[in-house]
Parts: structure tokens; sequence; C-alpha cells
């Protein structure tokens, strides 16, 4: 690991209350994945679809070829009104969280296929704004999972915490406390659960989950509620005002998305 690595893995560390070391051993490639997701906030108009076209055509091939596997595209079903495109990136190590950009601007044919986006001049910008948050995949799912069928949405929440110890504790609720377990005994489907390490209104923890339709997920949430081993694990005095807020969002994958 080199001293840029070593400093921004400190950095991780400090901020998310994870030991130097684990932090450090992001910079190598690791058995829990690094999920990244953006939020790009779009132009309304005839200018909406340009970056779309851009992932579809030229930047997920380009992100495949530099490592950064399953690259999911998503628009909003259910949530805010604003014109926003959802991309979740996944990393095998810190390697491409801190060098993407330039990776892709070394590769020829992302800087020529690429030419309109990549050289997008001031008055001709092809989005508003992005943002991002850098997660830790959860040790109980280390690694993101794609679903097999195809006609689906995903339920993308997230919790926040109000201290560092409530959002382990929530955390260790998911794993230790078996809550991943029960929901795959009752159908839920997880795609990804991550620890949010770098990102807004943390301390905070995020996952998704894939379903046929709003029916479907309807019909599974009711039976996790019902469950008895849900209903056990709730309870626990150990897990109590482990969250504050939840956001849910149903997103919807764009024709061309790897998940």
């Amino acid at each position: 690991m080199n001293r840029r690595e070593f400093l921004t893995a400190g950095s991780i560390a400090g901020i998310t209350g994870m030991s130097l070391s684990a932090a450090t051993a992001m910079g190598g490639e690791s058995k829990q994945e690094y999920l990244e997701f953006r939020q790009y906030r779009l132009h309304v108009g005839p200018k909406k679809n340009l970056l779309g076209n851009f992932l579809r055509k030229v930047g997920i091939p380009a992100m495949n070829r530099i490592g950064i596997r399953s690259v999911g595209v998503f628009n909003a079903m259910y949530g805010p009104n604003n014109p926003t495109l959802y991309v979740l990136l996944v990393h095998k190590s810190l390697d491409t969280v801190m060098n993407s950009a330039s990776m892709l601007m070394e590769d020829k044919e992302y800087r020529q296929a690429g030419a309109d986006f990549v050289n997008a001049p001031l008055s001709e910008p092809t989005f508003v704004r992005m943002e991002s948050s850098l997660m830790l995949a959860f040790k109980d799912m280390p690694k993101l999972e794609v679903p097999e069928n195809k006609t689906r949405i995903f339920e993308l929440r997230t919790y926040e915490s109000h201290s560092i110890k409530a959002s382990k504790k929530k955390i260790e609720m998911f794993n230790e406390g078996g809550e991943i377990a029960i929901f795959r005994k009752t159908g839920l489907q997880p795609v990804f659960f991550g620890e949010t390490l770098i990102g807004p209104l943390m301390p905070n923890l995020t996952y998704m989950l894939a379903f046929e339709n709003m029916a479907d997920r309807d019909k599974k949430w009711k039976v996790f509620g019902g469950h008895p081993d849900w209903k056990k694990l709730r309870s626990d005095p150990a897990y109590k005002d482990t969250v504050s807020n939840i956001t849910d969002i149903i997103l919807r994958p764009a024709s061309y998305s790897q998940i």
C-alpha cells in the first residue's frame, strides 16, 4: 500500500470508528466488497438522458474493464421527485474507489467513444451534480448478490442512528443477531448490506432488496413482520433505540443495468 492509500485508510478509520488495521486492509482486495452509491442530479427536458446514454454505451463497459463489476443503474419509482439517476458501483478494493477517474481517463476507448461527455463544456454539462457514499459490505453478506430474475423492482432502505455505538449495534443485529438470516428465511431477497464509511447522514447503514413487483414486496414484508424469529429479535433490549430515521426508496433498474 502506498502513502496515499494509507492516509486515506487512516481517515476512514477516524470517521467510522473502524480499526486502522481493518481500514488499511481496504487497500488490497478483501472478502468484503466496497459499494459506492452515486446520486446524479439530472437536467430536466431534452438533456435528461445524456448521462444514461453515456453510461449505457461507454461508461459501464469502461468501468468493467478497470475492475468495477456489476454496475447498477436505477430510476426512482417511489421516492424523491427531483430527476435523479442512482448508480451503484461494486469495488473489490479501495484502489478503484480512489483511482477510477484517472484509470478511466487513461482508457483510450473511453476518451474517444465518450468524447462528448468527457469534454463537455461549461455551457453544456451532461448532469447537474453528483453525490457519492462509500460503504463496506457486512461481514455476513460480504458480496453483492445479483438477482437472477430480470423483471423486478428494488427497495433501498437507509437506517440512520443517533450515535456510532447505536449504528454498530444495529449492524450487529443484522449479523450476529441473525436478521439477515430471517430475511432469507421469510423470502426477502437481499442484494447488499453496507455500512456507510463516507457520505451524508452518518452514522448509517443501507441495504437493498429485490422483488418481482409491489404486490410481491408487500406480501413478503408481511411474512417477515409476523415471523416469530423476528418478533423475538426485535424485542431484545440489546437492540433497542438503535435507529433514529429510515429512508425508503423504490427503484426500477434501467434496461442496461447490470443489477
